[in-house]
């Protein structure tokens, strides 16, 4: 069997383990395809670094991943898409490379009362392209949106402390944080990090504690994996066919903390490896 460059990975990576909640939605939408999952736990996490500590760390990663063969790259992380997207594409400018960035268009289409709610790391929130971006959006929508750095919630998620139980860590920390964004009137909430979405069910919970009113909660996770899809075709480099599609995990803390995240947030065992980069 010939191999080609369409027979090649696709690697995805996160500070830790949030970029999971990304990898579920290319898996639905791309199944035929090979993936690399790289968590870099062992300098997350990634939004308390500056802005090049950041970069540094994404373009190492980055060169790993282009060293297993990967075809096209995923940055499921929003503080390293905002700090270093443009690093990584002006590295490898023929690579198609995907960033995640908070849902604010879409919120602002899907908010009643234009008042949206950003829940994020400090480095994302901080960031001139997101500040950018809700100047955009605000100017061309109206939409407020109020920006509420999450402080210590990747860390709770990547011990996979999912706020499962009312009134325990993890929700507590959501009520501090959720709770004054309803009380300004926000009717929208985007979840500002791949992380956020494993707690979704908790941070509906804490929703339902303060409003009956229908509060929207935004997850780009699908609208990566679509435009991922868009690139390979653009390039001629989607799988049509597989029948046993692999999935190979890399980090750089314990084997057994992403193993444990793999088999508790997906139900997926692929085998995982510690590579010091």
């Amino acid at each position: 069997m010939t191999f080609t460059l369409r027979d090649a990975p696709i690697g995805v990576f996160d500070s830790g383990v949030g970029g999971l909640s990304v990898l579920r939605h290319i898996r639905a939408q791309l199944p035929h395809e090979d993936l690399i999952y790289f968590a870099d736990s062992g300098h997350a996490p990634y939004g308390d670094k500056t802005e090049q500590q950041v970069i540094d760390r994404s373009l190492a990663v980055a060169s790993f991943l282009l060293q297993q063969g990967v075809k096209a790259v995923v940055v499921a992380c929003n503080t390293a898409t905002i700090a270093a997207i443009k690093a990584l594409r002006a590295r490898y400018p023929e690579l198609p490379i995907v960033g995640v960035e908070p849902g604010l268009k879409p919120a602002a289409a899907l908010s009643r009362n234009g008042r949206i709610g950003v829940l994020a790391t400090e480095r994302t929130l901080r960031g001139e392209k997101l500040l950018a971006l809700r100047e955009q959006v605000s100017s061309a929508t109206g939409a407020t949106f109020l920006l509420q750095p999450c402080v210590g919630l990747v860390e709770r998620i990547e011990q996979c402390a999912m706020g499962s139980e009312p009134g325990d860590a993890t929700s507590a920390m959501l009520e501090r944080y959720i709770a004054p964004l309803l009380a300004q009137g926000a009717d929208t909430l985007v979840l500002g990090c791949t992380h956020y979405p494993f707690v979704q069910d908790a941070i509906i919970r804490t929703v339902r504690a303060h409003t009956q009113e229908a509060v929207t909660l935004v997850d780009t996770g699908d609208a990566v994996a679509r435009q991922l899809a868009r690139l390979l075709d653009a390039a001629g480099l989607r799988r049509e066919a597989n029948s046993a599609p692999k999935l190979l995990g890399y980090t750089t803390a314990g084997v057994e903390a992403l193993a444990i995240a793999f088999a508790g947030l997906l139900d997926l065992h692929p085998p995982v490896e510690h590579v010091a980069t």
